[in-house]
């Protein structure tokens, strides 16, 4: 293909791709891939788009030790075509292996604190990494929702992510940087094949290219009709998601037993995507099913997933983040500012309207604690109940009996905040807050 028709190709299916959006952040790394779609989007702004909005953003993973160099060179080359740059680093646990992962999720983690309202991020994926990604994918025993491979555009961490280049081939991406003579780097590690995705780029692929000249593009139609079949699927169980569904996000589970396993595990997968929790394996969901869901009432079962735990109670399963143990905190409290609380729990004031409490005497210390044991007799109940009994009176799972603060004048626990109040407490001068 002549240079021209290469660069007004990947031109013209960028701002096909781009829409309306004109405020678009760069994933910027160096190498050949995202150098032309930087050099594209610039070349756009100047001859098409005088109101594009360009940021690129290069992620320091310190991993190589030419990281600061190709960081200086990226930095230059935005000075050069006049875009806004920044660096930002990231810290990768080595030890506990799986880095490509780690990277990624590292990369989007940092890139989320600079997508502002409006804008875009942009990345340089391309056709043979969508063949990649597929064939990666199909090595792990993936359905359809992993077989679709990488859409267009998708949502990620509340902002949308946009492909532009996925029906472009590496192979023009390459012949469009020549031509207009674009300076990359080259990162040492794409020729390690010790890497899955770079023994499939380096050993696997080349062959099939050559034995079947058209194989990435048939294996990216593939991956398009299991995406079809994904959305598919989706929209014919929307409906019954949305009735197994709560105001909260908890998912309903006696329903779930009257399907057939095919739709249990088809209707689970929705609701942790919906959740954005990584899709589990069809192990993982087994596991899930018989020790969470089908575990004995009186239990308090739970299960990890990806960055969360699943929880059961009351006929709901919880689809909860990691939570830090409270139980030995004690936090010294004078009332006369809110108080910060541990573990993103909020912050917690006090009120002089619809008072539920007494103010502490002159000779009480206020603290707030996470853990209650004994008996206690609370406001409007005859006598006194052990704490375990109070919760569940009051519906609170399990989990939650550790995380509401608990105000203590001295030794004595005056309240749980927004769930009962002691006799200890007992008074109308002030109501305890949290948020």
């Amino acid at each position: 293909m002549a240079k021209q028709q290469v660069s007004q190709l990947i031109q013209n299916t960028i701002l096909t791709q781009l829409g309306s959006h004109r405020r678009i952040l760069v994933a910027y790394s160096g190498g050949i891939d995202s150098t032309v779609l930087l050099h594209a989007l610039v070349t756009l702004k100047l001859e098409k788009l005088p109101d594009l909005q360009l940021t690129a953003i290069y992620i320091h993973h310190g991993i190589s030790a030419n990281a600061d160099q190709w960081a200086l060179h990226c930095q230059q080359q935005c000075q050069r075509w006049q875009v806004p740059f920044v660096i930002e680093k990231v810290t990768l646990a080595l030890e506990q292996g799986n880095i490509e992962a780690q990277a990624r999720q590292a990369r989007y983690t940092a890139i989320a604190q600079h997508i502002q309202s409006g804008t875009i991020l942009c990345t340089a994926q391309h056709l043979d990494d969508q063949c990649e990604t597929f064939l990666l994918a199909l090595k792990r025993g993936s359905g359809p929702a992993g077989l679709s491979a990488m859409p267009h555009q998708s949502q990620l961490a509340g902002y949308l992510l946009l492909r532009p280049l996925l029906t472009i081939r590496r192979q023009q991406i390459e012949q469009y940087a020549s031509e207009q003579q674009i300076q990359w780097v080259e990162d040492e590690s794409n020729q390690d094949d010790y890497y899955d995705r770079n023994f499939l780029r380096l050993k696997i692929i080349p062959q099939l290219n050559q034995r079947w000249p058209h194989f990435s593009e048939m294996v990216v139609r593939s991956a398009e009709l299991c995406q079809q079949q994904e959305l598919l699927l989706n929209e014919l169980l929307a409906d019954t998601l949305a009735q197994l569904v709560d105001e909260h996000g908890c998912l309903w589970i006696s329903p779930l037993l009257n399907y057939s396993e095919v739709k249990r595990n088809a209707l689970l997968r929705m609701w942790f995507k919906l959740g954005q929790v990584g899709m589990p394996s069809r192990k993982q969901l087994a596991v899930i099913w018989q020790t969470v869901i089908l575990a004995k009432e009186d239990s308090n079962p739970s299960s990890i997933l990806a960055n969360k735990q699943i929880r059961r109670y009351q006929d709901k399963l919880y689809l909860l983040p990691h939570f830090q143990d409270l139980q030995s905190v004690s936090l010294a409290w004078n009332l006369s500012s809110p108080l910060n609380l541990p573990d993103n729990l909020g912050q917690l004031s006090i009120s002089f309207q619809n008072g539920e409490c007494r103010l502490p005497n002159d000779d009480e210390q206020v603290s707030v604690r996470f853990i209650a044991q004994g008996t206690f007799h609370i406001v409007g109940r005859n006598g006194s109940r052990q704490i375990k009994k109070l919760w569940q009176e009051f519906n609170i799972p399990p989990w939650m009996r550790t995380r509401i603060p608990l105000i203590y004048y001295n030794e004595n626990l005056i309240t749980a905040v927004g769930v009962f109040v002691t006799e200890f407490g007992k008074g109308q001068q002030i109501k305890f807050i949290y948020h």
